[in-house]
């Protein structure tokens, strides 16, 4: 696969936003799980210069370089504060965060971007799809899992840069790279990465959620009102299962077991280093989405 590069200048900022602080806390989601989500967990590292500072049950990764770091994701919209608070007990400055990126825009996930954008001056970036729900707060009528009654809105992302299949977002010597994988949403992204100890490199994966979760009468398979998206989720998941993988971190961290394996870390043994971790995890994606096709294909 052909990949383009694109160059983010350090200074390059958000039209019209004002670095300040995500302490300044947007309207918060409240969902039968976003307060054990949004428990604070103490940051941590998972390899070289890649880092946990996320909470609980919603991952937020740090990507830190000489030049700027790359946040991605960014919680629910309470998350933000924590967040920010995580970057800067490890010792980073949020105002030296030049991008965020977003593996997908509902609101436990890119609730809190809106925030950290305005903390940090940084460029959002987001796949086509996903940039449209982050401008707008809501997610569009296309998504799985689209509420028309009530509508959940989180507070809008100013601009939005848009990235493509295969497009390298590159800060001086760092970067990550987009891939598509639609499915749990429309505009679902994994991001890809290499870190460095010493002259030790791994292949990191940011791996988008894969589960085949909807409201109302959404039906994967086409049944009803709904396009078959049932091809494109399954070619999604053989996608993911396909990358260069030495290590595994998924959006949701109880997928990839991170907080447990941060907590099993020791200096002589780091269990995120997994070069079956992509794999399983695209075959449990894989798994639950047989189980629903099944399922509304029975119905």
């Amino acid at each position: 696969m052909k990949m383009a590069a694109k160059v983010l200048l350090a200074m390059a900022s958000v039209m019209g936003s004002t670095v300040g602080s995500a302490q300044a806390h947007d309207v918060p989601v409240n969902c039968d799980n976003c307060v054990q989500w949004n428990k604070p967990v103490k940051p941590f590292n998972v390899y070289g210069n890649t880092w946990y500072v996320g909470v609980d049950g919603l991952s937020a990764i740090l990507v830190t370089g000489p030049q700027g770091h790359i946040l991605l994701d960014g919680g629910l919209p309470q998350s933000a504060p924590v967040i920010e608070a995580n970057i800067k007990a490890l010792g980073f400055r949020i105002q030296d965060v030049k991008l965020i990126v977003n593996s997908h825009a509902h609101w436990d996930h890119a609730g809190g971007i809106a925030a950290l954008q305005r903390a940090s001056g940084a460029v959002v970036a987001a796949s086509p799809s996903a940039a449209l729900a982050l401008q707008s707060g809501t997610n569009g009528a296309d998504d799985p899992q689209y509420q028309a009654d009530p509508v959940v809105h989180v507070a809008k992302v100013s601009k939005v840069k848009v990235v493509h299949e295969g497009e390298i977002l590159k800060l001086g010597p760092i970067g990550v790279t987009a891939h598509m994988t639609p499915g749990h949403t429309p505009g679902g992204t994994t991001w890809t990465w290499t870190s460095c100890e010493g002259n030790s490199c791994l292949n990191v994966v940011y791996a988008d959620s894969l589960n085949p979760y909807a409201s109302g009468d959404f039906k994967f398979s086409g049944k009803g009102k709904t396009p078959d998206i049932s091809a494109s989720f399954a070619a999604s998941i053989a996608k993911l299962a396909a990358l260069k993988c030495d290590i595994i971190i998924s959006v949701h961290p109880g997928f990839t077991d991170v907080i447990e394996k941060a907590a099993a870390r020791t200096a002589a043994h780091n269990p995120f280093i997994d070069a079956n971790g992509c794999r399983a995890y695209a075959a449990d994606a894989s798994e639950r989405l047989t189980k629903r096709l099944a399922q509304e294909r029975s119905q």
